[in-house]
């Protein structure tokens, strides 16, 4: 994150907001707002939601591993794909979980230190806590707990993480005054971190309960109140365990969810030690040390963070479509998973599916990953109108695909194709189902500019294959 303290410091709480906003956290705006805007439109389902999170290779690895953890994939099925982790775990909490981790992505981008990392560690912890009495009390979505909680004092981690002299400033005259830590804020800033939090909320468009709890922290709604209690045990555990604050935070849980405090003190105990394993997945492992200080957690699961083998993804992928398409196959998520395939396993930088129209003139857009677009909603078309065929209608024709060479038949690379998609080396394979053309899958590296290699081939077409298959299978179930 930029220091906003280097260029003109923000003076007033409009001003503070953009530079967060805009400057410090854009990642998470950009992704923030794709993602409600994939809520709100409830048009919209699992692919628009799976398109938005593959766009974002470091997202997806994220998002994976914190979705395989037992702590949100309690039956271990593996999921290796995004389209496979939806069906597994269900849109909604795969919704949350990518908030989260793109919220983790645009904070941890540097180093944050001691305040700021005691800011993550609570929103972490609490969430934790917060979602285990959403469960207990059969809330119809935990998970919304969960990220509600989390991003509750979204005003305080921003601004901690963005280290400018205001937030050295109010730690001093918290340590040296004995201010609250309110009164401090308001004196050196002229608003509150908990105002800053609630204009950042309207600003990223977070909406539903994160906004409702933020903006109406006192509210009598049950769902609210499970956010509160999340940071209110927070809160009495620095106490202390044994201290007359955690009595009373016991005494209102018990009568908030009918559970009793000592079955209540377990549970929160529980609920510390999980909440160290959550913040090393989603990467915080300096704030997980501001969780808990017991020593027997220093050795639990660090986050692996290497690399994981291509052709091991690879497989793993396949996996994946198999057992898709070995039960009731959706076609849409099929699709979905073999361009994951290629574009993930593959290491493709752009990927794409395109269906022929019933005239068989026109290639349509139907699912793409890579492209640098400036809508989700602009698609390519490419029209069967030229003299003589180009790149896409060609490789209709190829029946094991292609490897098309920009040098060794330019004239496939006719004005439209430039103009949508480039002139590049690419693969492309035809899409076939009971011998008739359904579309074509392309795919290249044209924005790393690597060469594509024979194993790169193999292996995308191997995909495209399953494709076909999958697509086969569906025919003769649905005859």
């Amino acid at each position: 994150m930029a220091n906003p303290g280097t260029q003109n410091p923000p003076q007033t709480l409009d001003e503070w907001t953009e530079v967060l906003r805009a400057q410090e956290m854009p990642i998470f705006s950009n992704t923030a707002h794709n993602i409600c805007v994939s809520l709100d439109d409830r048009k919209k389902g699992a692919i628009e939601l799976a398109t938005v999170i593959l766009q974002d290779p470091s997202l997806t690895a994220k998002l994976l591993k914190v979705g395989n953890s037992p702590y949100y994939n309690p039956s271990k099925q593996k999921m290796s794909t995004v389209s496979r982790a939806i069906v597994i775990l269900g849109a909604e909490v795969i919704r949350e979980l990518t908030l989260a981790c793109s919220f983790f992505e645009a904070i941890l981008s540097s180093s944050n230190k001691d305040r700021a990392n005691r800011e993550i560690a609570v929103a972490i912890h609490a969430a934790v806590q917060a979602r285990d009495l959403a469960v207990s009390m059969r809330d119809s979505s935990p998970e919304e707990v969960f990220i509600a909680t989390l991003l509750h004092n979204i005003g305080h981690i921003a601004f901690w993480c963005s280290g400018g002299p205001e937030s050295r400033k109010i730690h001093d005259l918290i340590e040296k005054s004995g201010l609250k830590n309110s009164e401090a804020e308001k004196k050196i800033l002229g608003f509150t971190l908990q105002e800053l939090g609630k204009k950042l909320s309207k600003s990223w468009h977070l909406g539903g309960l994160i906004e409702d709890a933020i903006a109406n922290p006192d509210s009598s709604n049950q769902r609210i109140q499970m956010v509160q209690m999340g940071h209110q045990i927070c809160e009495a555990l620095k106490a202390g365990a044994d201290s007359e604050l955690m009595n009373t935070c016991l005494e209102k849980l018990a009568a908030f969810s009918g559970q009793t405090k000592e079955a209540l003190k377990n549970k929160i105990e529980k609920n510390t030690l999980e909440a160290v394993h959550i913040a090393r997945q989603f990467g915080a492992n300096d704030a997980s040390t501001y969780i808990s200080t017991d020593a027997a957690l220093s050795k639990t699961d660090e986050a692996d963070e290497e690399k994981v083998d291509k052709k091991q993804l690879q497989f793993q992928i396949l996996q994946d479509i198999s057992s898709h398409i070995s039960g009731h196959i959706d076609l849409n998520g099929l699709f979905e998973m073999v361009l994951e395939g290629i574009h993930r396993g593959v290491e493709m930088d752009r990927t794409l599916f395109m269906l022929i129209s019933p005239d068989k003139q026109t290639l349509n857009e139907k699912f793409s990953l890579g492209w640098q677009k400036k809508s989700a909603e602009q698609k390519i078309h490419i029209y069967n109108s030229e003299l003589t065929p180009n790149l896409l209608f060609n490789a209709l024709h190829e029946q094991e695909g292609v490897w098309q060479f920009p040098t060794q038949q330019p004239a496939l690379y006719s004005q439209q194709i430039q103009q949508h998609i480039g002139k590049h080396e690419c693969f492309i394979f035809p899409v076939h189902a009971e011998n008739k053309i359904v579309g074509v899958i392309y795919c290249d590296h044209s924005i790393r500019g690597l060469p594509l290699s024979r194993e790169d081939f193999v292996a995308a077409q191997h995909f495209a294959k399953q494709a076909h298959i999958g697509l086969t299978l569906y025919c003769m179930k649905n005859h």
